[in-house]
């Protein structure tokens, strides 16, 4: 019979099970019946609540695919539901539930969902699946990258996991389109001047101050004279890109070499289109 219920989502949706089998596989959940039910008469009482116990922030499938695990050493998962029942395996300390939930996200890991899976993957720790988004998105096509880009996951993505995309040399994207991804990256992170309101929720720091791990990725001296001259126009607005990085993009055009800047800078990525100063910066190139 069971003997214990969980109000579970805004949904408040009831969810029923057994004490002894949340208490024998987990031990989030032993800790969790062992107290006492809040407002109980005896805090001191080693006997198991009955519940109901409140768990507003999660999602009711999420919460019934940890419980089909407990029962069953299985779960059912599905692309809306996977990385928040990752999550919740992190949290319940299921490394069994934990792995399975990386296998279904690798083998159905989509254009939509890549930045979210690499983002949970670094905070998580998850080395096997983090590689597994840079490869895709190294893998991804100019285009496809246009649609990464436009993903709530990528607009979502911390600085310090952009920067490790933007670090790569297997990209298959242009410097220019790399440039105006960090730059529409750092806006939706950043509060707009004339509503500084807007993303008091997410960030309330400058442009510069947002994107300057990922901008120190940017390979500015791939960029021609003409395009640099555009970056230029642009950066008066917004300060994305300080000054001195975009000065040693035109000492390198004005020495004919990339002395001066980091090497991997001047290093074409898989998907940089040729230009006709690249042949300059190569480090044999006198």
């Amino acid at each position: 019979m069971v003997d214990v219920m969980f109000v579970v989502g805004q949904e408040q949706q009831k969810v029923f099970a057994h004490r002894c089998v949340l208490a024998c596989r987990c031990q989030a959940f032993r800790g969790m019946l062992s107290q006492a039910p809040v407002g109980s008469q005896d805090s001191s009482s080693s006997v198991p609540p009955q519940g109901p116990f409140i768990l507003g922030n999660v999602q009711p499938e999420v919460f019934l695919a940890v419980i089909e695990f407990l029962y069953t050493n299985s779960v059912t998962l599905n692309s809306h539901i996977a990385l928040e029942v990752l999550t919740s395996s992190v949290e319940y300390g299921l490394q069994d539930l934990c792995k399975l939930c990386v296998k279904f996200i690798k083998d159905t890991l989509s254009v939509e969902q890549v930045c979210e899976a690499l983002q949970a993957a670094v905070t998580y720790g998850q080395v096997d699946l983090q590689q597994h988004c840079l490869d895709f998105i190294e893998g991804c096509t100019a285009v496809r990258w246009q649609a990464v880009v436009r993903t709530q996951g990528f607009r979502e993505l911390s600085d310090v996991v952009l920067a490790r995309v933007l670090r790569s040399d297997r990209l298959a994207v242009d410097e220019l389109d790399l440039v105006q991804a960090v730059r529409e990256w750092a806006h939706v992170s950043s509060p707009h001047p004339s509503y500084p309101d807007v993303r008091q929720a997410v960030l309330e720091r400058p442009v510069p101050e947002v994107a300057a791990l990922p901008v120190r990725e940017l390979r500015l001296p791939l960029l021609a004279p003409s395009e640099l001259v555009t970056l230029e126009s642009y950066n008066q607005q917004d300060l994305l890109i300080p000054v001195e990085h975009i000065a040693a993009a035109w000492r390198a055009h004005a020495l004919r070499r990339g002395s001066g800047v980091p090497s991997r800078l001047c290093r074409p990525r898989r998907g940089t289109r040729p230009r006709d100063h690249h042949h300059h910066l190569e480090p044999h190139a006198k």
